[in-house]
């Protein structure tokens, strides 16, 4: 073999120490210089030269520089302060058994869980009933929800950038505190709004004659407590700061490499599973009247439109929750005890690259640093492109989120609450099993940074190919009369009203969906021209239709079978339901699977101590470019199918009542494709940009931010490409 010369490296970091090192079988000669400050600047004083970390694999040849020194256990704990849990000299001897990375996973795992319940659970479900006690629009309820990811944006960075040198259990504990608050302010207009007043029970029917509702424009009182919910929002916003940020490098610190993915898979789960425990939670809540003290007084069922449930009794529950778990984040020590020893015994994977500008040991103590250390992360053009990839997976997870349960709803002709479980029995189930099954998969196989790259370039490419099952699910739309059915051969397609019906004054800002014994659906018992009904039968049953065909007059008796229409729509011909929830859900598990790995890659790509700050622009531009403008261009893409629309006696567009199935289904297959194609590009180039360390090489993970001058290796450098 031919003798090489020193190289330059002016971030010399060591390799993975699952990747294999090729030695010379002769002796090599090793020369390092190592300082942990910036050997340019003036006045630093000399360092003795560190012995490199060892390899776990049996050395070939003895790689020790003459003259160095073992690093010493004192030394390397003080910068890791470990401790005891408990707080101040106040060390109960119960608690140790919690001072471990399980304990810390455990406690991690309730807060995300409570956490997910409230801002994806019990927000989401209680929306609605908001909009109707306090007279809200839907923009302003869209409103509160944005709330939660403008609070994030603002103070991811600076959270994560403040909180990485910090005492980051405690910072769970403050976000403990402000998840606990938020939900607390949030429940508080239950309790300064007063009792609620149901009116009079609208009739569905065709009566005549009937007083037309005038436009009248009327703002109430009840408007500014809009505010209040906003302010919940903020809060909860900031509590999940720290959350997802410190908490999850916090994790990274105290474990091993090749079990970091494991405990982050299985904390990010739980956020996962949280707002499945919050729709449960919720929909059982909101079976109990919102004025529980006058549950048993009241004379309306659930089933009355006038109806409103329990929603706040939830978030009090959250509220003693999330502060229940201060005690314990606040007596966990800065650092687990151990993890001195597992970050000696790592080697960094860092991206190397010439455009990065190499920081020394004191960087980040100062805010004045926060604007180079932002710069430092953005020309990071792996870390980039991960973000990237994620940012368009989120779009489009969160428009599924949002809008899945409606595209079930009218495709397959079901109701609102059988659609929004079914969505939830695929959605919530299969991102968890991703999530868990993707950190478990890195860990099994103890991938490199690149290889977890490729893992999540595969489970992209497969999630990309099962997407198209949305084309394979569309459905034509049933008769509807009025808009594809004209009423027995009178009226036109398009209106509502035709001369069976015209008497009747109908409002079409009342949806109330009839299926005629004809097979034909109507906007309403009243355009259906039904003077009778029958409510004590489920579901209610309509006879004396005047637009539906019969031959004879029905009389209505309680236990009659014989009805014209009855409440609800009419039963879809489309049997590909159970096919397209297979398959989709399947595409669900392959896109959360890569969740996991791009984390636990961002946090091998980049500098040891800007892990935090790059969860943070993570975390950011995630929301800026994803989850914020996801359900927008979802809701504007759907809102383009829409062939009827709510029209109120102002003249005002409100909601869409009918949309065109199959142009729905090519609308979602082409944003949804597109957003996976963006994916899958930015997970290819970051595969192909990624530059991991030289072979041969093995400096501790805690000196990555040293700077080594010179590496002289007797070794053909030529064998020695880059490791995958």
């Amino acid at each position: 073999m031919k003798g090489c010369k020193g190289i330059e490296n002016p971030a010399f970091v060591a390799s993975s120490p699952y990747s294999p090192r090729r030695l010379c079988p002769s002796s090599s000669s090793v020369e390092v210089s190592v300082s942990s400050t910036n050997p340019l600047r003036e006045g630093s004083p000399p360092q003795e030269p560190q012995e490199p970390q060892k390899s776990p694999e049996p050395p070939l040849s003895s790689v020790t520089p003459p003259g160095s020194q073992e690093r010493s256990g004192p030394e390397s704990l003080s910068e890791y302060e470990e401790g005891p849990c408990g707080w101040g000299s106040f060390q109960p001897q119960c608690l140790q058994c919690c001072n471990t990375p399980q304990g810390f996973l455990f406690h991690y795992c309730l807060l995300a869980l409570t956490q997910g319940m409230v801002v994806n659970g019990l927000v989401n479900i209680s929306i609605s009933t908001i909009e109707k006690r306090y007279e809200l629009k839907s923009s302003l309820t869209g409103l509160i929800s944005s709330s939660y990811d403008i609070a994030f944006c603002l103070l991811s960075l600076f959270v994560s950038f403040i909180g990485e040198r910090g005492h980051q259990p405690r910072w769970l504990a403050f976000a403990s505190f402000m998840i606990g608050l938020g939900a607390l302010v949030y429940s508080l207009p239950k309790f300064f709004s007063g009792k609620y007043q149901f009116g009079s029970l609208f009739e569905d029917t065709c009566l005549t004659p009937k007083n037309k509702t005038s436009c009248t424009a009327s703002s109430s009182s009840l408007f500014y407590y809009l505010y209040v919910f906003i302010l919940g929002q903020l809060l909860l916003g900031t509590g999940g700061t720290p959350l997802y940020t410190l908490g999850t490098a916090f994790i990274d610190d105290s474990v091993p490499t090749h079990k970091s993915s494991l405990y982050i898979g299985i904390g990010y789960s739980m956020s996962i599973l949280g707002p499945a425990l919050g729709y449960v939670l919720g929909g059982q809540l909101l079976a109990m009247y919102i004025d529980v003290d006058l549950g048993q007084s009241i004379d309306i069922a659930e089933d009355d439109p006038r109806w409103l449930g329990a929603w706040w009794i939830g978030f009090l529950m959250s509220w003693i929750f999330a502060w229940s778990l201060i005690i314990p984040f606040s007596c966990f020590p800065k650092h687990l005890p151990g993890t001195a020893e597992i970050q000696d015994g790592k080697t960094s994977q860092i991206h190397q690259s010439n455009s990065l500008q190499h920081t020394d040991g004191n960087f980040g103590q100062s805010f004045k640093d926060f604007p180079a250390a932002l710069k430092n992360l953005m020309r990071n053009t792996v870390f980039m492109c991960l973000v990237l990839s994620t940012c368009s997976e989120a779009l489009v997870t969160t428009g599924f989120a949002t809008f899945l349960p409606k595209f079930i709803e009218n495709q397959f002709g079901l109701s609102s609450s059988s659609a929004a479980t079914l969505a939830g029995t695929v959605l919530i189930p299969g991102a968890a099993l991703g999530q868990i099954l993707g950190g478990i998969l890195v860990s099994k196989f103890k991938m490199t940074c690149k290889n977890i790259m490729k893992f999540a370039l595969l489970t992209s490419i497969t999630a990309l190919a099962l997407t198209f099952v949305f084309v394979y699910a569309n459905c034509e739309n049933e008769p509807f009369a009025g808009v594809s059915e004209s009423y027995n051969g009178t009226g036109e397609l398009g209106n509502l009203t035709a001369p069976c019906n015209a008497n009747c004054n109908c409002l079409r800002s009342y949806y109330y969906p009839i299926c005629g014994g004809n097979g034909i659906q109507y906007f309403s018992p009243c355009y259906a021209g039904c003077t009778n009904s029958v409510s004590k039968r489920h579901p209610k049953v309509y006879y004396n239709c005047s637009c539906i065909e019969r031959k004879t007059e029905v009389t209505p008796t309680p236990s009659s079978f014989s009805f014209e229409a009855q409440a609800g729509k009419c039963s879809s011909q489309c049997k590909n339901l159970p096919v397209f929830l297979g398959i989709f859900f399947a595409a669900i598990v392959f896109t959360f699977m890569a969740g996991t790995p791009i984390t636990v890659s961002i946090l091998r790509c980049v500098n040891q101590k800007q892990r935090s700050l790059a969860l943070g622009i993570q975390c950011m531009l995630l929301r800026l470019l994803g989850t914020i403008p996801g359900p927008i261009i979802f809701g504007i893409t759907i809102d383009s199918t829409c062939v009827l629309w709510d029209i109120n006696e102002c003249g005002i567009k409100g909601a869409c009542w009918i949309y065109n199935n199959i142009k729905m289904a090519y609308m979602l297959v082409a944003i949804s494709v597109t957003c996976k194609i963006i994916t899958v590009f930015f997970n290819g180039l970051a595969v192909f940009l990624y530059k991991p360390p030289p072979l041969g090489t093995d400096v501790p993970f805690q000196n990555q931010n040293s700077v080594v001058t010179t590496v002289s290796l007797e070794c053909d450098l030529s064998k020695a490409g880059h490791d995958g």
